[in-house]
């Protein structure tokens, strides 16, 4: 399940591609227009700019905006970002350790095919794609 700061990324995200152009982005501005708890978006805004997603200037005039045109973000990226891993069952996530019973396990190809289409279908959607 994709949690409310995989959702709200994406809408931060959007909001800054809708405002493309206008300069520096105010939080507090996003957070208006998104009815999203300010200090919530804190927290999500980091993680954005540590990831080198968005790019944040303080002061007077200060404020976030893209790093990248629209077009080059993918909803996949961003979620990897803020979700950690999107891996459908524990057994494939990025950090597990090797299941024992992987080579006579029934249902680890159906849980490889789901994750995969779940992967394939965040990675061709574009940030642009939404707005």
């Amino acid at each position: 399940m994709i949690s409310t700061r995989g959702r709200y990324a994406v809408r931060v995200m959007i909001d800054l591609a809708q405002n493309e152009g206008k300069g520096s982005i105010p939080l507090k501005d996003i957070a208006a227009r998104q009815d999203i708890s300010k200090k919530y978006l804190e927290s999500i805004v980091k993680d954005l700019v540590s990831g080198k997603l968005i790019s944040g200037v303080s002061g007077k005039g200060g404020g976030y905006r893209l790093c990248r045109p629209a077009e080059e973000y993918t909803i996949g990226e961003i979620l990897d970002l803020t979700e950690g891993t999107l891996a459908t069952v524990a057994c494939l996530a990025d950090d597990a350790a090797e299941c024992p019973r992987a080579s006579e396990c029934r249902t680890l190809p159906m849980w490889a095919e789901y994750d995969k289409l779940t992967h394939d279908f965040f990675s061709s959607k574009k940030l642009i794609d939404l707005l």
